[in-house]
């Protein structure tokens, strides 16, 4: 049995800890929300309306591949002093985006900041998972998911808000006081936990994922096909890699197993339907309907709250429903949301705005269930590896999605708006349709059944 968690620590001390957790969480979630309602803006301001996806892209990006290239090493080293230089790095490409005067000095700015970011929430919900038995884990899962839900209300206003009244640049300085708290509740309350071991982290295979990922991405927004062919090369050169590694980034081991495969593969395709789609909607707003940033930032808080107020439902849940049934639910109102939203393009933006609160409901049931499963099964050993590739699998998603929807959209109708930009967001809610009907179908695959977590811990 792993002995607990912070047994060195008080009640106090540990409520405060996890309040760090919490703040730097809410500090990722802040950023996700405001910034998604500044980008018209700033592609007004700075020009290159070809590249409006790519600091959406990059960030995801780099996020993404560097989130279980941090799990892995906190499984190796310890969580807190890399929680920690996460939050530095998350706080510098911050300012640096904030000082921004051209589309590429932006993007490579959110790509330092996807970085930081990389380390967030992983190695959050990983602490977490060390912190807490399953029961009260999906309590504190459940008030995580309600900052993302205050972030949801406050972030697309704030962001609309900062944006008409001082400057798109001050969305990024925004999350500045909120990191600096993060890292100050963090230093004096959050102890080190994991249990650090000799080994070697997989730097080949984070190098082949990030440069393999790369290529995709920049070769579906530059439409350049060979730049894809090779990127998907190289991705699989990652994976023979990984599979002979004895540390490797992803989680290979766990996902010759049939939970943690469909968790990772629902949140893959999920994470692109719905990053893919969530990364437009200030500019229908602005595009379409003709409102302005505050507006388009109001239409993203329905999608987002609906996500929090079903995950933190889906805490609750857990112990009565079998999480196979939360998963397989959720996936079911995906497919149907996002096909009533290809008939929605000439609706009004209230129309918009509840379909895309329905499209948040069906996220909070499938991400979180797939995300607890998965844990439910992993070893200790495992469990920052794991979390962090189910978490990676959402994020690649979401990058490759804004990519592929930006395609199926097409830059001119970035441009124009209006009902060219509408007919292009019918292309990507279709897009969005068939992604999410695949993860239902994979979903079914999952059979119904109590929570292991006394076998989980047997085997720690």
């Amino acid at each position: 049995m792993t002995p607990p968690a912070f047994p060195q620590l008080s009640p106090h001390a540990r409520q405060l800890a996890t309040l760090g957790l919490v703040v730097g969480v809410f500090l990722a979630a802040l950023e996700a929300s405001v910034v998604a309602t500044a980008m018209p803006s700033v592609i007004h301001d700075l020009g290159g309306e070809h590249l409006y996806a790519l600091p959406f892209a990059v960030y995801l990006l780099t996020s993404t591949v560097f989130s279980p290239l941090w799990g892995r090493a906190s499984d190796i080293l310890g969580r807190r002093t890399l929680y920690l230089t996460g939050i530095v790095i998350f706080l510098l490409g911050s300012a640096l985006c904030g000082q921004s005067h051209s589309m590429p000095v932006l993007i490579a700015a959110r790509a330092l900041q996807g970085v930081g970011a990389g380390a967030l929430l992983p190695l959050t919900l990983t602490m977490v998972g060390e912190l807490y038995a399953l029961t009260e884990r999906s309590r504190v899962q459940s008030m995580i998911s309600g900052v993302w839900g205050v972030s949801g209300l406050v972030g697309p206003l704030l962001g609309g808000w900062l944006t008409e009244t001082l400057s798109w640049r001050w969305t990024f300085y925004a999350s500045l006081p909120f990191g600096v708290a993060a890292l100050l509740l963090a230093l004096r309350f959050l102890p080190e936990t994991g249990q650090p071991r000799p080994a070697r982290l997989d730097w080949a295979g984070a190098t082949l994922f990030t440069l393999g990922s790369g290529l995709v991405v920049w070769g579906l927004e530059q439409k350049q096909w060979l730049l894809v062919g090779l990127g998907a090369l190289t991705l699989a050169g990652a994976v023979v890699l990984e599979r002979r590694h004895p540390e490797p980034l992803l989680p290979m081991r766990a996902l010759r197993e049939r939970l943690p495969r469909v968790a990772f593969a629902g949140n893959l395709l999920g994470g692109a339907a719905y990053f893919g789609v969530i990364a437009y909607l200030p500019l229908y707003a602005q595009g379409v309907t003709g409102r302005g940033a505050t507006a388009g930032g109001a239409i993203l808080t329905p999608m987002l709250v609906g996500w929090t107020l079903t995950a933190i439902l889906t805490a609750r849940l857990v112990k009565t429903v079998p999480l196979a049934r939360i998963a397989q639910v959720g996936f079911a109102v995906l497919a149907m949301m996002f096909a009533a939203l290809t008939f929605a393009v000439h609706a009004p933006l209230w129309v918009t705005s509840a379909l895309g609160f329905a499209v948040g409901t069906g996220m909070g049931f499938s991400m979180l269930s797939l995300l607890l499963a998965a844990q439910d099964v992993t070893p200790r050993p495992e469990l920052g590896a794991v979390t962090s590739g189910v978490l990676f699998a959402r994020q690649m998603g979401g990058a490759l999605g804004v990519a592929l929807m930006a395609l199926l959209i097409g830059s001119g109708a970035i441009e124009t708006g209006g009902f060219e930009l509408a007919e292009g967001l019918r292309r990507a809610y279709i897009l969005a349709l068939g992604l999410v009907a695949v993860a239902f179908g994979l979903s079914l695959l999952l059979r119904p059944g109590p929570l292991r977590s006394a076998a989980r811990q047997a085997n720690d």
